[in-house]
């Protein structure tokens, strides 16, 4: 009997440790990803670092890509504060990048690097989808265009944000930060 209780406190100290760390289950969207370009460089992501940055393996060197075109709220910045739904945002990246063997575009109209020598890039799955555009399509993340300097997908992206906005998804959600950036 002592045994039987011991697994079954375990099991559920398991589910509560799973329930604080993963993300709520994405919604089901119908996203239109643009068409996945040609000749993108391949690399394996190795650390999710918030919902907007990720470490990256490309031919053995690592990369710190900053994603185009998005923004998610902090979550890790040491002179900022959590931002509301940062968490979340970053929970949803590591579940949908970690591990993941990923292609990675240049936006020639942009930077190859930011002020920080993070790569600049769209973030693409084998399979078509476009992790920028689902980030803000499930509303984790927001539309960012750099100082004016439209990016090649700122119709798509802006377009998805609006609909995540109508829909009151994720961050957009009164439940949540109601589109608000503000200290968690």
């Amino acid at each position: 009997m002592p045994r039987l209780i011991c697994l079954l406190v375990a099991l559920c100290l398991a589910a509560c440790g799973a329930l604080d760390s993963a993300p709520d289950p994405a919604p089901t969207l119908s996203i239109t990803y643009p068409a996945m370009p040609r000749n993108l460089t391949e690399g394996r992501v190795s650390r999710v670092v918030d919902g907007d940055t990720a470490d990256i393996l490309v031919n053995g060197e690592r990369w710190r890509v900053r994603m185009l075109g998005m923004d998610t709220p902090e979550s890790v910045a040491q002179d900022r504060p959590v931002e509301c739904f940062g968490r979340a945002a970053a929970a949803r990246a590591r579940q949908l990048l970690e591990g993941q063997t990923v292609y990675l575009e240049r936006d020639t109209s942009q930077d190859d690097r930011d002020r920080f020598g993070r790569h600049l890039r769209f973030v693409w799955f084998s399979d078509g989808r476009l992790f920028n555009l689902q980030m803000i399509a499930e509303g984790y993340a927001f539309e960012y265009t750099y100082r004016g300097n439209a990016h090649k997908y700122q119709r798509q992206f802006r377009s998805a944000q609006e609909e995540a906005r109508r829909a009151l998804r994720g961050l957009w959600s009164p439940d949540t930060c109601n589109g608000e950036r503000r200290p968690e």
